[in-house]
């Protein structure tokens, strides 16, 4: 009988990735068991998908329901739970407008593309410059891999496309200096993950609206990662009271079965006329029902509400830690996406902190070589909170 060890994943994988040594086997809520029986608490909810925990009844339910029913049938057609999770979204957000694909990826692609096709409907082909922020991540196809502010994701691959610009996060100077007639899109992220939890600023946010609205661009929301409540909010623009013309959403919708939407308003969406964009997968019943049920129970006030205290705790608890421990010079973030930076001493080092932390047997993530993530399911008890804090602060240095 094979043994799939981590060894046998140097053997036959392609290695893009460099997983831990242990191998997760069985997971339920905010816990995970490895081969030999391990138990860890999970902070990173498969870097923050998992919103409602490992295998949750409901989610189970419907995967076994719609599974016996109808997994996949192409987009030749449509289904009901596709219709139902659209409907869903549009009644929750600003959209009117959903189109379906399969990573945060994909949907940042047909955002980036619809943005632009819009623009030569409407503008003409000169209208081809999309603004992007510095060490901002939207993805790894080409595309958004060149939009995505970090040169270390991008560089080695050839020619990239053009008319890509980056500048600062949060310098509304920077912004206004770049803008122009040319611009069809500015994306960002209402709070940077992969490059140290950054939230903007509201008045970043506000100028770029207007700064849209002046030149006639689209406003792009990636709220892949800030997505489905993990802000405590549904969407981090409700928050700021920013409204985007295409949002992107991903990770959470889907609770770990891949599933992506793209929102957009009616007279945008029109450039995406029968054969401009698609996907086979995109939209499939099974994902689509799944989403749905996610939504039901994220979308509920009562549920929000519980995401922010659960925030309050969280934050509470590591400040406590760090007054004893002096590791952390910042700890920020919204809802349960939180950063915590490390002190100058330990820059470079926050991979080591997490696996000191599996060895401890709690999982947490890194956002850069600098901070240390934490993005636990929203579902999360306050016991297994604490508990899990109790065991990272355990892997600290002494």
């Amino acid at each position: 009988m094979t043994q799939y060890t981590r060894e046998l994943f140097d053997e036959i994988m392609v290695q893009n990735y460099a997983p831990a040594p242990m191998i997760p086997v069985r997971g339920k809520g905010s816990r995970v068991w490895d081969q030999a029986g391990k138990e860890y608490i999970d902070f990173t909810s498969g870097i923050a998908v998992n919103a409602l925990g490992h295998c949750p009844d409901e989610i189970v339910e419907v995967l076994h329901k719609q599974g016996e029913t109808l997994w996949h049938s192409s987009n030749w057609f449509t289904s009901e739970p596709a219709l139902e999770l659209a409907s869903k979204l549009v009644k929750h957000t600003f959209a009117e407008r959903v189109m379906f694909a399969n990573s945060g990826a994909e949907a940042n692609e047909a955002a980036l593309k619809l943005a632009r096709r819009y623009a030569v409907d409407h503008f003409g082909v000169e209208k081809n410059k999309i603004i992007a922020f510095e060490q901002s991540f939207h993805g790894r196809t080409f595309f958004t891999v060149s939009v995505g502010g970090q040169a270390k994701y991008s560089e080695g691959f050839g020619p990239k496309p053009g008319e890509i610009f980056h500048v600062p996060f949060n310098d509304i100077a920077a912004i206004k200096a770049v803008m122009d007639e040319q611009v069809c899109a500015v994306i960002v992220e209402p709070i940077q993950g992969e490059s140290g939890v950054k939230p903007a600023n509201l008045a970043f946010l506000q100028a770029l609206r207007a700064l849209c609205d002046e030149y006639q661009a689209l406003l792009i929301f990636d709220e892949v990662q800030t997505g489905v409540g993990r802000t405590g909010h549904l969407y981090a623009y409700m928050k700021y009271g920013v409204t985007p013309d295409i949002l992107t959403s991903a990770k959470a919708l889907g609770n770990g079965f891949p599933i992506s939407a793209m929102l957009t308003t009616d007279k945008i969406a029109k450039s995406f006329s029968p054969g401009v964009h698609g996907t086979t997968f995109g939209g499939n019943p099974l994902a689509c029902a799944i989403g749905s049920k996610v939504i039901d129970v994220i979308a509920e006030p009562e549920f929000l509400a519980k995401v922010n205290r659960t925030s309050t705790l969280f934050m509470a608890e590591l400040q406590r830690i760090n007054q004893e421990r002096k590791i952390f010079q910042q700890i920020r973030g919204e809802g349960l996406l939180i950063g915590a930076e490390l002190v100058e001493e330990y820059h470079g080092k926050a991979a080591d902190f997490v696996k000191n932390a599996v060895e401890q047997g709690v999982m947490i993530l890194v956002a850069g070589p600098n901070v240390l993530r934490f993005a636990p399911a929203l579902t999360i008890s306050d016991e297994e909170l604490i508990e899990g804090l109790a065991r990272f602060n355990l892997s600290l240095p002494r």
